[in-house]
């Protein structure tokens, strides 16, 4: 049996969204998160990261499996012609764009604060299934995937991972170590 890669990247982010959120609602973790992570901005950042190197890790697999023939997996072709992996992360790039620019999310109620998660976890996947396949961008080669050019790759997932997880954890952190300073600067005067 085969099962296309369509079918898989569709049920896969589905799959990192429910178990993000349901962590975030049903666990210890969760009640954690909202803890360390107070505003929701930050709380829409950490989502994006999670689900962003999560998402890297579970493609890098697929794709390994694919091409080492592991597995029922096959690669998305339409026409004969093979769908690479970053169309579908930039079509989830646009969508995701599109609904924070439609202000999709920004209220208070339950099912904005869904909507809002959901938009995060989604932009953390599509930034993921594009990034992966950076190396392809600058090259237009298929084959630099898994050659010394796919390295190019790796180099703006870690970059932009850096980018997300610094954004989450970097402010409240800096906040932190900051107020403690302002208040004895205070006390001096």
């Amino acid at each position: 049996m085969h099962i296309a890669g369509s079918w898989i990247l569709l049920i896969f982010a589905a799959v990192i969204a429910a178990a993000l959120l349901l962590l975030l609602h049903l666990t210890r973790l969760g009640h954690i998160v909202h803890q360390q992570i107070p505003d929701r901005p930050h709380r829409r950042l950490f989502l994006a990261s999670v689900s962003f190197f999560i998402t890297f890790l579970a493609v890098r697999l697929l794709v390994l499996s694919i091409t080492h023939h592991i597995g029922p997996f096959g690669y998305v072709e339409m026409g004969g012609r093979h769908i690479h992996h970053l169309v579908w992360g930039i079509l989830l790039l646009l969508i995701t764009g599109y609904l924070t620019l439609a202000e999709v999310g920004t209220k208070a109620t339950p099912g904005s604060i869904l909507a809002s998660r959901l938009l995060a976890i989604g932009y953390g996947i599509g930034a993921a299934l594009t990034l992966d396949e950076f190396a392809l961008w600058l090259n237009l080669d298929a084959m630099a995937y898994w050659s010394r050019q796919g390295r190019e790759s790796i180099d703006a997932v870690i970059l932009f991972g850096g980018l997300l997880a610094m954004t989450t954890w970097g402010a409240p952190l800096w906040r932190r170590l900051i107020r403690p300073k302002a208040i004895k600067a205070g006390e001096k005067k």
